[in-house]
Order: C-alpha cells, then structure tokens, then sequence
C-alpha cells in the first residue's frame, strides 16, 4: 500500500494531546491515571484509519481502548473521528508496536485486538507477522494473566499461520470463524478494510485466543 504524503500531519496530531499521547514512555504503569479511571484497556496494534477503535469505544464506555499506528498520514484520520465522536475512553499512539513492553506494565492491558495485519506472505518475513511467536511473547509481557488477542483477517494463508502460532506457543482457542459474515456472532464492528474485503466477496476469518498461566 503507498502511502499518500501529508506534510501537514505531525503538526495536527501535535495539536491534540488529550488524544493523541506523544511519550506513551512516560505512561508506563500509570494508563489508568491518564483515562481517569480504573476500567480495563484494550489495545487495538495497527489501529490503521481508526474505524474500528473508534466504533468500540462509543459502544462500549466502560473500557479504555489505544489504537496504534505507525504511519503518522494514517492515523491523523484516526484522530479525525475521533474528535468528532469526542469520546473519553481513547487514545492514539502514533508509534512502532515492537516497542509495547515500553509503553505498558506488565498486567496493563487486558486485550489485543490485530485487524488486518500485514500479511507478510514471504517466508523469509515470517518474524514481521504480527502473530509470530517474538510477538505472542511481547503481548504476553503486558497483558493480565489470562487476557486475550481478537483477531481478523481476510487472508487464508495468514489466518493459518496464525492458528499454528497460537497453538504452538500454548494459546487457548476460545473463538473461530472462517467466514464471519455467515455466522451467528454478534456485534461486530468492521474496519475499513474489512467493509472493502467483505464487498468484494472475501469470507472474513476471525479468532479468539486466551494465554493460560504456565
């Protein structure tokens, strides 16, 4: 996907610190303090235009979400919805998700949520998959002892991998779907991509794994 310039970008999320947290460092340990409240935290890593988190946290007032994204001209929409919504349960980090274990505490979140992740289809890119073990580790080393990943995806091969990645490294597999949209779960919230798959007639994959104390 290329990514279309927006010089002006850097200089509008700057603009809106009760949203958008510029030193997620400093953080650390302390999210509840910034929310103003005690509810669990939800992360949602590659938050992209900000559709889905934005959705989540009007539907559901009572968890903080934090979407995060790398691209600076990607989540300066995110940040346009949310100002419009003007919800207090959000946040946006506008950082690399390989730096996690400096952001949060161990126990700090309560649910990562992958939607749409870069597939990486090539095997020698396998490490960059959001769903390979190096990353399983990290969301383990700031999530609650028993907290979870959702995740969804329109690609077959990456839905794979993941479900041997989970299993592999001791995941429960709580939830499957190999075509969401045909299923009897209920609310769903879609992201962009999701809606622009889903119309062109791709089955959306979607599961639920929980870590077990070891």
């Amino acid at each position: 996907m290329r990514l279309r310039n927006k010089p002006w970008a850097k200089e509008k999320l700057a603009s809106y610190p009760q949203y958008v947290i510029d030193n997620p460092v400093e953080h650390k340990g302390n999210w509840n303090q910034l929310f103003g409240n005690d509810n669990p935290i939800h992360i949602e890593v590659g938050t992209g235009k900000g559709r889905f988190v934005t959705e989540m946290a009007k539907a559901h007032p009572d968890i903080n979400y934090i979407g995060i994204e790398i691209y600076e001209s990607v989540i300066v929409s995110a940040l346009d919805r949310v100002v419009e919504a003007e919800i207090p349960n959000i946040k946006l980090l506008n950082q690399n998700a390989v730096n996690l274990r400096d952001f949060f505490e161990k126990g700090e979140v309560d649910r990562v949520y992958l939607n749409f992740s870069d597939p990486w289809p090539k095997v020698r890119h396998e490490k960059r998959r959001l769903t390979y073990k190096t990353f399983l580790k990290m969301y383990e080393d700031i999530l609650v002892d028993d907290g979870e990943i959702h995740f969804k995806t329109d690609n077959r091969g990456l839905f794979e991998y993941s479900l041997r990645s989970f299993s592999e490294y001791g995941l429960l597999l709580t939830f499957v779907s190999l075509d969401l949209h045909k299923s009897d779960y209920e609310g769903n919230i879609m992201t962009e991509y999701e809606e622009k798959f889903s119309e062109m007639g791709h089955p959306i994959y979607r599961s639920e794994v929980r870590y077990q104390k070891k």
